[in-house]
């Protein structure tokens, strides 16, 4: 499995670049728009990491601008009826945070702002997804299983700093999120953050 791979930039187009190693191979590597955003020009050196689709017909490498972004690539992967494209266009939608955010605040429309993303493949994504991203999934891990046991209030806390943002923001966002669960809470919280 090729896990990263660094070079320059021999091309670059909107939902793929070559990265030319140093041994003269040019590797053509599928990025979503966000990661896309974090290539430099051609002729620059980037580094990605990576993950590869065999099948019967092709073989396809997808690049990542963040282990995140790779992570939740693979958990999409793993939904039936999302393959590595839709998945690719989900993840355009906006950061890691901001994908992982609408999938636990259950926004099935923002990920239907993404190319090919149908309003079923949404739901399923939301419906599947959202406890994995929102408590109990790899992406939301050490502080909410620590605080499994505390108020609804410290589980969304928790939740907003496994998502990324710092303490003083987290604080912020709760003091105006309404609702009785901690679901409730992140959900209200996370509306805030994009209102």
């Amino acid at each position: 499995m090729i896990a990263s791979i660094a070079g320059d930039v021999a091309v670059r187009r909107p939902d793929h670049v070559v990265v030319e190693t140093a041994g003269g191979v040019g590797y053509r590597v599928a990025v979503s728009a966000e990661t896309l955003r974090q290539v430099p020009p051609i002729g620059g050196s980037v580094s990605l990491l990576t993950h590869l689709v065999v099948r019967e017909d092709a073989m396809q490498l997808f690049g990542f601008a963040s282990e995140e972004e790779r992570d939740l690539f693979e958990m999409l992967v793993g939904l039936q009826g999302v393959g590595p494209k839709v998945a690719v266009a989900v993840l355009g939608v906006g950061t890691p945070r901001d994908v992982i955010g609408a999938i636990a605040a259950g926004d099935a429309r923002r990920l239907q702002g993404a190319p090919g993303v149908g309003k079923r493949i949404a739901e399923r994504i939301v419906a599947e997804l959202r406890d994995k991203v929102g408590f109990d999934g790899p992406a939301i891990d050490g502080p909410v299983a620590a605080a499994r046991s505390d108020a609804p209030h410290e589980l969304a806390r928790a939740g907003l700093l496994e998502l990324g943002y710092e303490p003083h923001e987290a604080d912020v966002l709760l003091r105006g999120a309404a609702g009785d669960t901690a679901e409730e809470l992140l959900s209200s919280a996370l509306k805030g953050a994009r209102g």
